[in-house]
């Protein structure tokens, strides 16, 4: 795997982790918004912290499939018959 494909894999596991880790704990403002307020606003949206957990996840994640990857625990066969797809031919 090239840098820039580990680069690329890496960010597109953070986005989905993002859309994962977004709601964890939002209490909504509910009865105490302020006029002009969606009351289903978060009342803190600690969003740097929210990005500090979704770096964590993405990367222990990341490093999970690099280790399967590397090891070559899941081949291309394997998810081709996972799949039900005809097998992987040089």
């Amino acid at each position: 795997m090239g840098i820039a494909t580990g680069i690329a894999i890496y960010f597109l596991i953070w986005w989905v982790v993002l859309f994962a880790v977004l709601p964890w704990g939002v209490r909504p403002q509910g009865d105490d918004a302020p006029p002009g307020s969606d009351p289903g606003a978060p009342q803190a949206a600690r969003i740097w912290m929210r990005l500090l957990w979704t770096t964590v996840a993405s990367a222990v994640v990341f490093a999970v499939l690099v280790f399967v990857y590397l090891k070559g625990l899941v081949t291309l066969d394997d998810l081709a018959r996972l799949l039900g797809m005809p097998e992987f031919r040089n």
